[in-house]
Formats: C-alpha cells, structure tokens, sequence
C-alpha cells in the first residue's frame, strides 16, 4: 500500500502545483535510477515519489484522493453506505438520506432515480463512447540529453515502460505528449495520451542561457599571459581554442554555433568561455622571479574601487 502522496513528496496538503512541482523534482534528481545505479533502494523510492507525483499533479485525480473517493494509488476505495442504509432504518420511518420520503414514493422509486444519478456520473449509458484520460508523468533528463536529443526509457507506477524521444534543445519543464498513451478508453472510445514533463538535471560544467551554453574555464598563468591552444569542453565533444596573450580573468571567448543545436527554426546558439587563471602549486622560481621584478607599466587593478571620501 502506497503512503499518503502528500508526506511522500514533503507537502502541505494545501500545496499548490508549483509546490508539489519543486518538491517532486527535489526527490527525483536524489532517486532517480541514473543517478544511483545499482541502488535498488533508491530505484523503489523513486518509483514510490513518481507515483505520488503522479496522482498530486492531476487535479481531478487530487480533488478525489482528498474526498477519499481513490487511495494514494488511484484505486476506487470502498463505496460509502447507500441511501438504502438509511431509508431502511427504524420501522415506520419513511425518511431518506436527503430527507422525508413523498407519499406514495417506494424505496424501489428512489432506486430508480439514485441508479440512473449514479450511472451518468459513472459509464456512459446505451453506446456512447468516451475518450480515455490523459495522464501526466515526469521524466529527469541528463543536461547533455536535452540539449542533443535521445531517446530514455520511463518506467510508469503501473511497470509500464514508455520510450520517450527527446528533441534536441528540449527545455527544463517542457512537456511532451505521447498519443494514445494514457489511459483506455470506454466503449471503444480512444485512449487518452500520455503527457511527460521533462525536468533536466543541472550539468557540474555547463549553464544554458537560451539558445548559448557559458562555461568558466580554469587556465594556467602561462596560457593567460602567452596565449596558446587549449581544449574546451562542449556538450558536442572537446574543441581547441587559442586563447590571446595578455587575457585577464574574466575574458570571455566565443565558440561559434557549440552551444544548443538548431531546432524547431531556431540557429544553433553559441558557446561562451569564461576565462580563470590559476596559479597552481607554489612555484619557488615564480615567486623569486616576482620578488625582483618591476613592470615596465604598473598597474593597480583595484583602481576603479576606490571610494572618495
């Protein structure tokens, strides 16, 4: 038996969608299989925290756990007594669950009347059809898959598995339909789709800004002052780039069309290298070269810093 999706996902059962949004992604990126391979524990967890996800962020399935209508797996719970359990109470009582009963109504006229109530709520009567529900998943992402495409497989609560195609530049938040999907449909009726919210996992290297992906690339002082080639990760593979003599800290370089891939009429964006120097280990020599050394032009970089009193 699954626990109450609220203390699942860690959220008031007032929580609004953002709310149950952000605490499920929170617990996503902790579980999610990918991150912890192997982890067993960690794979039920994640399976747990989807399946709460999944019924929380449906409202019409939310709206019905709260009146204890479904259980925290979607099951239809217990029916409450009938009217019946009511109207046949103490003898020569003729009262109802909704008050006194009309002369010369039976019990077998309000069966009549609460069936057909209950049978339009529930199937559809004669031949009618009706689509099936949509229903909504989340899948977490590598940074490096949303920005040039894959193909991931999702494992829903039921042991379902659905082969998700990512696009390329694909979104944090961005949701995509998967027709037929969801859930049967009723007296022929189609099924319903299949709406998977993709959530990205953050990248330890790179940043995405729209279209352009920014990095901070550490460089030796050799490189910063000397300029020279270096390698610079992209989310397409290693590329050299030479970097000018004399570039401080904070000099940023362009890579041309290395950022997200063209897509959906987009151009493909640029990526943007942010340079740091490091000095590295102590360097005796260094530090006895500096101690003799005058710059031909000094400088005081902390010039634009001073405050006039």
């Amino acid at each position: 038996m699954l626990d109450d999706p609220y203390k699942t996902l860690g959220v008031a059962r007032d929580a609004s969608p953002d709310d149950i949004s952000r605490a499920y992604r929170k617990l996503a990126k902790q579980h999610h299989p990918d991150l912890n391979p192997g982890n067993a524990k960690a794979e039920e967890r994640f399976k747990v925290v989807a399946a709460a996800y999944e019924l929380l962020s449906d409202p019409e399935k939310r709206s019905r756990f709260d009146r204890g209508e479904i259980d925290a797996g979607g099951h239809e719970q217990a029916p409450q007594p009938s009217y019946r359990d009511y109207a046949e109470g103490e003898p020569g009582r003729r009262y109802g669950r909704a008050g006194p009963q009309p002369e010369g109504w039976s019990n077998e006229d309000f069966g009549d009347i609460f069936g057909s109530m209950f049978s339009e709520r529930g199937r559809p009567a004669g031949d009618a059809s009706i689509r099936g529900k949509d229903e909504r998943y989340a899948l977490t992402t590598d940074f490096i898959d949303a920005v040039a495409g894959a193909t991931r497989r999702l494992t829903l609560p039921d042991g379902r598995t659905l082969d998700v195609k990512i696009s390329p530049g694909s979104t944090d938040g961005q949701v995509l339909r998967l027709r037929g999907q969801g859930s049967g449909g009723w007296n022929g009726g189609a099924a319903g789709d299949a709406l998977i919210e993709i959530h990205v996992a953050p990248h330890r290297v790179f940043r995405r800004d729209g279209q352009d992906i920014r990095l901070e690339l550490p460089v030796t002082l050799t490189e910063a002052v000397l300029g020279g080639p270096v390698e610079v990760p992209t989310p397409g593979g290693p590329v050299h780039m030479r970097v000018p003599a004399q570039s401080d800290s904070g000099t940023e370089l362009r890579l041309r069309g290395r950022g997200v891939p063209a897509h959906g009429g987009l151009a493909a964006g640029n990526l943007y290298a942010k340079l740091r120097v490091v000095l590295g280990m102590p360097d005796a020599a260094l530090e006895d070269f500096l101690r003799t050394w005058t710059p031909e032009h000094p400088a005081n970089p902390r010039a634009a810093m001073e405050v006039s009193e």
